[in-house]
């Protein structure tokens, strides 16, 4: 039975909240703001809250189940980051506060700014950009930036590898860059010939993914930056797989210029639903000038006596405000906890857990399931969700054959590059019998796939809604529930 919506409960005459009276006066609002007939539900207490219980307990979450999903990194979101984030000098302070009022929140985006560079290998940090791919848009704006601060106007190309995130050429290509695509090698790598056929003075940049989205190290990753470089580019790190590497290694040291984090994929902010998400970036040396403004900064030195006092700073050479006020705050807050808690030592564990865990069930599933690059993979593993010997069986059907066994699918054909493909992320906050578990289904998956191919593409059948018409739901968008018309 389909779950009605808020319309349909409606019953004339139910009332859920009665309005104070207004405490200021009443004024009219200017002529073509105000609506005449607005179709309200009117509905009790009681049925909305148990309409919306019941909806949020369709949905699959990292607190309920696996979530597999590759490149998003769903690890769980410890709930001590939610408890700091409600404290009431967090939760209750707004950023158009004089900044003598708040220096508790600036010292906490200082070290924040602090921590993400020294995690990174990296000199500064800003922490406006709403999500990873609002990061991207702000490292090739700082790109264009720095070679029109050179007078290299013609720096217009940036190369963008054919494994990538949809988002480096789309945000790329915003700022005005032509986007030319990059090969990948048979070991998954950068096509070392192809990079070195592509670079000249029109060179602006190279955004790199590393480990890029088949979960490989790229194995030439100094060779690879150091061709740019030697032709004036900038190297931009698509920091979405940092998960894998906390600790281990420091993009920045390695020679990247710029690199963003996802902070939900990473520091285990929340991730999903809309947002908010966050995607600080942080730069080398020679960008700091070009970071949005403002960045927090220490304005007067301390002492023994007096702490130091912060506040925001224009950089030099800034590309200007990239968000309203000082991006996402509580995402920060959740963030900083995150890192306090685990330290040093835990970033690197976590990471060195996540690239165990990828690799225990790579190799528990890479006999049944072709593994098109067959090296140890990192915090992730890219399968091919067919069989030449099973015709008509595809990723998508194993994907909604999960769903049957209340696990979440994994990402599907993304890559681009793997046909039919099945991206798979454990996370480190994933025990060995949930991984055994996931292992199991799959291999019991790729056995009806030849025994019972019916049930793979009839699936899912256990769940609220059976296979959509993904194709028509793409095509013919409904964003939002509008009253019937008898309403």
């Amino acid at each position: 039975m389909t779950e009605p919506t808020i319309f349909e409960m409606s019953s004339p005459g139910r009332r859920g909240v009665k309005m104070p009276v207004s405490d200021v006066p009443e004024v009219a609002l200017p002529k073509g703001f105000e609506r005449q007939e607005l179709h309200f539900p009117e509905i009790s207490e009681l049925e909305a809250v148990r309409h919306f219980t019941r909806l949020s307990q369709l949905n699959h979450a990292i607190d309920t189940g696996f979530y597999p999903l590759g490149s998003c990194t769903m690890k769980y979101n410890p709930k001590i980051n939610e408890v700091t984030t409600r404290l009431s000098g967090f939760a209750n302070t707004h950023p158009l506060q004089p900044e003598d009022t708040v220096q508790g929140n600036l010292y906490l985006m200082y070290q924040l700014q602090e921590m993400l560079a020294e995690i990174g290998g990296f000199a500064g940090t800003t922490l406006q950009p709403a999500a990873g791919a609002h990061g991207e848009l702000v490292g090739a704006l700082m790109i264009h930036a720095y070679h029109k601060d050179r007078g290299e106007h013609q720096r217009v190309r940036m190369l963008i590898p054919d494994s990538a995130h949809g988002t480096n050429p789309a945000t790329s290509a915003m700022v005005g860059f032509d986007i030319v695509p990059l090969a990948t090698d048979a070991r998954g790598n950068v096509d070392l010939g192809h990079l070195k056929s592509l670079v000249d003075d029109r060179l602006a940049g190279l955004m790199l993914t590393n480990p890029n989205t088949l979960g490989l190290f790229d194995e030439n990753v100094e060779e690879v930056i150091k061709i740019v470089h030697d032709a004036g580019g900038l190297v931009y790190g698509d920091g979405a797989n940092m998960n894998a590497i906390l600790g281990v290694t420091q993009p920045g040291k390695i020679g990247f210029d710029i690199l963003h984090y996802n902070l939900h994929k990473t520091f285990s902010t929340p991730h999903g639903g809309g947002g908010p998400g966050s995607g600080p970036v942080v730069v080398a040396e020679r960008l700091l000038d070009f970071l949005p403004d403002p960045v927090v900064g220490i304005i007067e030195e301390g002492d023994d006596e007096n702490p130091p006092l912060y506040g925001l700073v224009t950089p030099a050479k800034t590309i200007g405000r990239i968000k309203a006020f000082h991006g996402h705050f509580g995402i920060h807050v959740r963030a900083f906890t995150y890192i306090s808690m685990l330290g040093a030592i835990g970033l690197r564990n976590a990471a060195e857990k996540a690239v165990l865990n990828a690799n225990y069930m790579q190799e528990k599933l890479k006999g049944t399931y072709t593994l098109p690059y067959d090296r140890s993979c990192m915090h992730e593993f890219v399968l091919e969700g067919f069989w030449d010997d099973v015709p008509g069986i595809q990723a998508l059907d194993i994907a909604k054959r999960l769903i049957d066994y209340g696990i979440h699918p994994p990402t599907n054909y993304f890559p681009l590059i793997v046909k039919e493909a099945l991206m798979i992320e454990p996370t480190e906050t994933e025990n060995l019998e949930t991984l055994d578990r996931f292992v199991e289904v799959m291999l019991k998956i790729a056995e009806e796939a030849r025994t019972q191919p019916e049930l793979l593409k009839n699936a899912p059948h256990n769940a609220p809604i059976k296979r959509a018409d993904e194709l028509k739901a793409a095509k013919e968008l409904i964003l939002c529930c509008y009253p019937s018309e008898e309403m």
